[in-house]
């Protein structure tokens, strides 16, 4: 099953249903007005939704521009850095050294909630010379979720699966660590995927916590990233929700990133430009590849085996402010 929400002039929109074709929808008002009130009465709503998806006849043509984020605002938006090549990559290129416990304790920060970005709305420039970035991620949406849920638990919890473009200014993000305190301004609004599709439409490609399948990354037409999600993300989805719950529970409508999907081989390409540009350093001394400018245009999609697109594509363009 696959859930959007419709612009409708109200702060949360109106959650549709996506019907197989990928192409129209039907309201799902009549079971519940928001993405948030679906999660919050999952059980209830579950079904009812699901029977949504299966009707014939009757759907409204979808405009893929109308579509919010799934959730246009959340509780949490916690992002993982699974990916440990990006980890290594990325720590080189502001020559930082990964922590010692890289490969046994997840690195998590928590972003900002309030005002994400549609999937289809523009990447803000406020500053060219803050480094703007873009980074193609996996992420799921929790239901309630306790504390201290085990990794062999945690998939009761996962609800949704989105795709991410978590935007990043690159050049602010030294000064702001280097503080102790962790990321702030250098995390502007995250934008999602138009659709969030629950695990079973992923079929055999949703195992063990991870995404077995391939993310694609263009910028301006051209493509940068071919990466598969699945084997290297180190820490799984379920790692990740057993690490976040050591201490506290989790409300329904929670959004847990997976971190900048990531490749050891460079044949696979790339997720954002800060790993091109470590690549540029480690072989030439000097990154060649400049952050993003004015009118570049950023897409992120994800199909299964057979080419089916399964979560609409992320389109950004970036626009100077």
């Amino acid at each position: 099953m696959r859930l959007a929400t419709l612009r409708d002039g109200t702060r949360d929109g109106a959650l549709i249903v996506v019907m197989p074709d990928g192409q129209s929808y039907r309201s799902a008002r009549a079971v519940a007005p928001t993405m948030q009130a679906a999660l919050d009465d999952w059980e209830r709503c579950e079904p009812l939704l699901r029977a949504l998806s299966l009707e014939v006849g009757g759907a409204l043509s979808l405009d893929p521009a109308a579509l919010h984020s799934p959730l246009p605002r959340a509780y949490e938006w916690i992002d993982g850095s699974a990916y440990l090549n990006h980890v290594r990559l990325v720590r080189k290129a502001r020559g930082a050294e990964p922590p010692p416990t890289l490969e046994t304790d997840p690195l998590i920060y928590q972003g900002g909630s309030g005002t994400f970005l549609g999937p289809r709305d523009p990447m803000p420039l406020l500053n060219p010379a803050w480094g703007l970035d873009f980074e193609s991620e996996v992420a799921v949406v929790l239901g309630d979720t306790p504390a201290q849920t085990s990794a062999a638990d945690a998939a009761r919890c996962v609800r949704l699966v989105m795709l991410v473009n978590d935007v990043t200014l690159r050049n602010l993000i030294p000064d702001e660590l280097a503080k102790g305190f962790g990321f702030f301004c250098s995390k502007p609004s995250t934008a999602f995927s138009p659709f969030a599709v629950t695990p079973d439409e992923l079929g055999d490609a949703w195992k063990d916590g991870r995404v077995h399948l391939r993310l694609k990354t263009e910028l301006d037409g051209a493509v940068v990233g071919d990466t598969d999600a699945g084997p290297e993300m180190h820490f799984s989805f379920f790692d990740l929700i057993a690490h976040i719950t050591r201490s506290r529970a989790f409300t329904a409508g929670t959004i847990l990133g997976s971190g900048t999907v990531s490749n050891t081989d460079p044949a696979r390409g790339i997720s954002c430009l800060a790993e091109r540009r470590t690549r540029e350093v480690l072989e030439s001394g000097k990154a060649s590849t400049p952050f993003l400018v004015d009118g570049q245009v950023v897409r992120i999609s994800m199909a299964d085996a057979s080419g089916r697109d399964l979560f609409g594509d992320i389109v950004q363009r970036v626009e100077a402010r």
